[in-house]
C-alpha cells in the first residue's frame, strides 16, 4: 500500500495550495520541501520584493509630503531596517503556510526528493542555504536517502530558478540574478540591469527610489515588452522623468572587471558603462536538477519544462505537474490555480484549468497590470477592435490621492463590445485589474461595464469611465473630434 494518496514535491504557491485542497478533499497528503514553505514567491520573489517596494513607496511619499501640506524634516532610509522588515514579513507568511499545512493534516517532509519510480521517491537531507549571486545555495544531497516515500499520485511543483545568460563575465563578483539581489546589504551607487521586463523594471524602480544611478538594458524595442505598447511607452516616459536610463534594442556583450564592473553594450545605444552591481533579470529555467525525471520516464520539452494537459496530467500515469515547471505561465497565481485543479482532478472531480484570463502585475512606480489581449494581439488575431484610454488625471479620487500618472486602456470587439483586454498603468493597478479579469471571464461587454454602478469617489471608477469612452460616450473627458 502507498504511504500517501498524494505526494506533492515542492511547497511553493502551487504545491502547498494543491496539498491543502487535496487534504480538504479527503486525501492523505505528503509534501516534500527542502526549504521553508512558500517557494520562490514567498521567500525570494513576490513577497520580499513587494515588501521592499512598499518601503520605497513610503520613502517616496514622505519625501514629497510637503505637496500634501505635511512637513517632514530629514527624511532618510535605513536599508538594513528595510531588509529586516522584509525578512519579518516573509517569516510571518511562511510560518502561516506551515500552520495551514498542519491544520489541514498535511505531512511535511523536509529534504530533496528524487524519483526512484513514477510514484516513488527517496528524500535526501540538504544543508543550509546561504544567499549567493543566484539566490539560495543548498548543500549536495548525500548518497544515502533518509526516507523512502510512495504515493498513489504525485504532483511535481518544483518551480523555476534564474537562468544565467551566456555573457562573458557573467560569473564575476558583483554580477547577480534577481534572487541573488536579496543578498545586497547596501544600495549600489551604480546599477546596470539586464532585462527590462517585469523583474528588471521592478528592481530598477526600487533602487532608483533609493538613489542608485540605474541603467536598464532591454533587447526589445521597449520596456515591459510583454505589455501593450502604450503601457511600455508610458513606463519609459515615467522612468526617464525619474532619471532611469533605458537602453532599448540593445544587449550586454560582455562584463569585465576593472576598477568597477565594465559593461559593454551593443546596439543603437552602444557604449561602455561602469557599475558596482550588474543584475541579470532575464529568464528562468525549470527547477528539475537531480529530480530523477529520467528514472520515472517523465518527458520534458526542448527547454526542460514538463508538458501537461488541461488537467495538469503528464504523459506518465498518476504523475501531474503544476507551476513554473510546466512553462505555461510563470506566475504564482497561475501555479496556485493549477494546484487547485490538479488536486480536484486527483480527488475525482472533473475539473480543467482555463487560461483565458490571466492577470499580470508589475509593481513599478507607477504600477502596471493587464489581462487579456493587447490591442496589437487582438488585431493580429483577426478581431475588429475599438480601443480607448481614460487618464487617472481626470479621476477625482486620483486627484485627492495625489497620484494622477497613467491611464486605463480597454480593448473590445467593435461589433459586440466584448471586452478582450484591459491594460492599466497608474495607482493601484494591481488591485484594479481584477475587474478586467472578471469581465473577460464572464464575457462582459462595454455596455455592461458602463452600466455597472461604481462607487464614487474611487479609483475603481476608471473601468466604467474607460468603457464609456470606448462607447463614444465619455463624461469626464472631452469627446474625440469626429
Amino acid at each position: 500500500m502507498p504511504e500517501f494518496d498524494l505526494l506533492v514535491i515542492g511547497g511553493g504557491p502551487g504545491g502547498y495550495v494543491a496539498a491543502i485542497r487535496a487534504a480538504q478533499r479527503g486525501l492523505s497528503v505528503g509534501l516534500v520541501e527542502k526549504e521553508r514553505p512558500g517557494g520562490v514567491c514567498l521567500n525570494w520573489g513576490c513577497i520580499p520584493t513587494k515588501a521592499m517596494l512598499r518601503s520605497a513607496e513610503v520613502f517616496h511619499t514622505v519625501s514629497a509630503a510637503a505637496d500634501f501640506g505635511v512637513y517632514a524634516d530629514n527624511v532618510r532610509f535605513d536599508f538594513a531596517a528595510i531588509r529586516q522588515r522584509k525578512d519579518g514579513v516573509v517569516k510571518e507568511l511562511t510560518d502561516g503556510v506551515s500552520g495551514l499545512l498542519a491544520a489541514n493534516g498535511v505531512t511535511v517532509i523536509e529534504g530533496h526528493a528524487r524519483f526512484t519510480g513514477p510514484t516513488t521517491v527517496e528524500v535526501h537531507e540538504v544543508g543550509p542555504s546561504p544567499i549567493g549571486p543566484d539566490g539560495p545555495r543548498y548543500a549536495a544531497a548525500p548518497t544515502t536517502p533518509v526516507r523512502q516515500v510512495s504515493a498513489h499520485d504525485v504532483i511535481i511543483a518544483t518551480g523555476s530558478v534564474p537562468a544565467r545568460l551566456p555573457i562573458p563575465g557573467a560569473d564575476l563578483p558583483g554580477v547577480i540574478t534577481s534572487d541573488g539581489a536579496f543578498g545586497l546589504t547596501t544600495v549600489p551607487d551604480r546599477l546596470v540591469i539586464v532585462g527590462g521586463s517585469a523583474v528588471g523594471a521592478e528592481w530598477a524602480s526600487l533602487f532608483a527610489t533609493f538613489g542608485s544611478d540605474v541603467t536598464v538594458v532591454e533587447m526589445q524595442d521597449r520596456v515591459v515588452p510583454a505589455e501593450d505598447r502604450d503601457i511600455g511607452s508610458a513606463l519609459a516616459r515615467s522612468f526617464a522623468a525619474r532619471g532611469i536610463n533605458v537602453l532599448t534594442g540593445s544587449t550586454v556583450a560582455s562584463i569585465a572587471q576593472a576598477d568597477a564592473l565594465r559593461v559593454t553594450i551593443e546596439g543603437p545605444h552602444a557604449r561602455e558603462l561602469d557599475a558596482d552591481v550588474v543584475l541579470v533579470g532575464v529568464g528562468r529555467r525549470p527547477n528539475t536538477a537531480d529530480l530523477g525525471l529520467d528514472i520515472a520516464a517523465i518527458p520534458t520539452d526542448e527547454r526542460g519544462f514538463i508538458p501537461v494537459d488541461d488537467r495538469l496530467r503528464t504523459d506518465v500515469e498518476h504523475v501531474y505537474a503544476i507551476g513554473d515547471v510546466t512553462g505555461r505561465a510563470l506566475l504564482a497565481h497561475v501555479a496556485s490555480h493549477q494546484g487547485l485543479t490538479a488536486a480536484d482532478v486527483i480527488a475525482g472531480h472533473d475539473n480543467r484549468i482555463d487560461y483565458t484570463a490571466i492577470p499580470a502585475a508589475t509593481f513599478t512606480h507607477p504600477e502596471i497590470a493587464s489581462v487579456g489581449l493587447s490591442e496589437a494581439a487582438a488585431r493580429a488575431a483577426g478581431h475588429e477592435v475599438v480601443a480607448a484610454r481614460f487618464p487617472f488625471a481626470a479621476l477625482g479620487r486620483a486627484k485627492t490621492f495625489g497620484d494622477t500618472e497613467g491611464f486605463v486602456k480597454i480593448v473590445a470587439g467593435q461589433q459586440h463590445g466584448e471586452v478582450l483586454g484591459v491594460h492599466i498603468i497608474g495607482p493601484s493597478a494591481s488591485d484594479l485589474i481584477t475587474e478586467g479579469a472578471l469581465a473577460i471571464t464572464l464575457e462582459a461587454t462595454l455596455d455592461e461595464l458602463a452600466d455597472t454602478i461604481h462607487a464614487h469617489p474611487t479609483l475603481g471608477e476608471i473601468g466604467m469611465e474607460a468603457a464609456l469612452t470606448a462607447l463614444g460616450l465619455p463624461v469626464h473627458v472631452a469627446p474625440r473630434k469626429r
